[in-house]
């Protein structure tokens, strides 16, 4: 199942400055392992040695936020890679 991937623009270095790609999966762990396995080390972005996902990160299916990595994506869904902004 292909779904469309909107990349935060910290991200985008993963991507060759593409702002949207498409990846396969039926699951977001599946969607992020396709975009890993095309961008390597944006997942390690995303994810931390637990396999959750990071504090600064939030991620969007279909308009909800994803607090898991079984979450579905159904075809056609959009997955929304956001980066919260940090500093002090």
């Amino acid at each position: 199942m292909t779904c469309s991937v909107h990349v935060a623009s910290p991200l985008r270095d993963y991507t060759h400055g593409a702002a949207v790609v498409s990846a396969e999966g039926g699951t977001l762990a599946e969607v992020l392992a396709d975009l890993e396995r095309r961008f390597p080390g944006m997942r390690f972005r995303m994810l931390d040695e637990q396999q959750r996902i990071r504090q600064h990160i939030r991620i969007f299916v279909a308009a909800r936020e994803a607090h898991d990595l079984a979450q579905p994506v159904a075809p056609r869904d959009s997955v929304h890679l956001i980066c919260a902004l940090t500093g002090g």
